[in-house]
This record gives C-alpha cells, structure tokens and sequence, in this order.
C-alpha cells in the first residue's frame, strides 16, 4: 500500500512538474510574443512618421516651387504690359505678344514638368518607409508558417 501512494505520489508530482513547466513555457512564448508585436508595432508607428514628414517636406517644396512660379509669372506679365504699351504699330504689338505668350507656355511646361518630378520623389520617399513595414511583415508572417 505505501508504493501505490508513493507511485500515486510521484505520478502527481510529475503531473504537476510537468503542468508547471508547460505553463511556464506558454508564459514564457505570450511574453515573446508580445514583446515581438511590441517592436513591429513601434517599427510601424516610426514608419508612419517618416512616411508624413516626408510626404510634408515634399508639399512644401511643391508650395515654394508653385509660388516661386507665380510670383515670376505675375512678374512676366507685368513687363509684358509695359513692353506692349511702348509699341509703335500693330505689327510689334504681335510680335510682342507672340513672343511673351510663347515664353509663357514654356515657362508653364517647365513648372508642370518640376512639379511631377517633385510630386513623385516625394511620393518614392513618403511610400519607402511603409514599403519597408509591409516587407517586414510579409517576411515575419511566412516565417511563422
């Protein structure tokens, strides 16, 4: 009788060591876990932030360039009036207004063309550091698989 209560004993003493264990190990693997969401979620948040000072500096520089743009277009228009104003016949009058309207449309397409290239590196910069989360992510999901 007193070894079936020691095997009873020491089967429930390893039961319960065991059981411990386990718990210790699920404990120990949510707490990694967590620490893991932790990091990805601060990695993230950082890449948030990046990716809107960056999407901020690239508006700013689209905004000087614009007004930059207008204020030397209003200043071109400006002389343009002065220089027809001082014109002797009709036919300088065209040439005048000939010149200035074709100096305006390629000074138009120059800005267009400074604003797209402006537009789309600061799209390639406000989209690098989210690009970089999701690649990250996708790396730690087929990992887990």
């Amino acid at each position: 009788m007193a070894t079936s209560a020691q095997t009873i004993k020491s089967t429930a003493e390893q039961y319960q060591a065991a059981g411990s264990k386990a718990f210790k190990d699920a404990v120990e693997k949510s707490m990694t876990a967590m620490n893991e969401i932790n990091a990805h979620s601060k990695s993230n948040l950082e890449a948030v932030v990046a990716s809107v000072t960056a999407a901020g500096k690239g508006a700013e520089t689209l905004g000087a360039q614009t007004a930059a743009y207008s204020k030397k277009s209003l200043e071109d228009y400006v002389a343009a009036a002065k220089s027809l104003t001082t014109a002797k016949s009709l036919q300088e009058v065209v040439e005048l207004q000939t010149a200035f309207a074709k100096s305006s449309l390629e000074a138009y397409l120059a800005q267009v063309n400074s604003a797209s290239e402006t537009v789309a590196a600061s799209l390639k910069e406000t989209l690098t550091p989210l690009n970089a989360r999701v690649t990250a992510a996708v790396e730690t999901f087929q990992s887990a698989r």
